[in-house]
């Protein structure tokens, strides 16, 4: 049985409100599953995110499907979940994220090599 490598962090639950509130929040990486972080937030809230996504999203916008990530500055990162019940927005501090991608680089399995094509 193998570990799941996670990380526990903080992060900045932006509101309508005049100050953003703190919480904790839970990265893991499943070994059977390695291209998928999954953010734990309070109240039980799980939401799988494909880690290229969240690697694309510390360099520029993405989107797919009900998850927008994007860039603040060199330092932050915005992740933006829809869902039914509303929307919640995330401001992390990027180094802890890249520490967490970094030290679960190595469960990834590499991609095959893309296809090249005869000259």
């Amino acid at each position: 049985m193998s570990l799941s490598p996670h990380e526990h962090i903080r992060a900045r639950l932006i509101t309508d409100g005049p100050d953003p509130r703190t919480v904790p929040v839970e990265l893991r990486c499943d070994p059977d599953d390695p291209r998928t972080v999954h953010l734990r937030l309070p109240g039980g809230v799980h939401r799988p995110i494909g880690r290229d996504l969240l690697e694309r999203g510390l360099r520029s916008p993405v989107t797919r499907g009900d998850i927008r990530i994007w860039p603040c500055g060199r330092a932050q990162l915005i992740v933006e979940l829809h869902s039914a019940d509303g929307v919640a927005v995330l401001q992390f501090d990027v180094a802890p994220l890249i520490r967490f991608l970094a030290r679960t680089q190595g469960e990834t399995p590499a991609r095959p090599p893309a296809a090249v094509t005869g000259t």
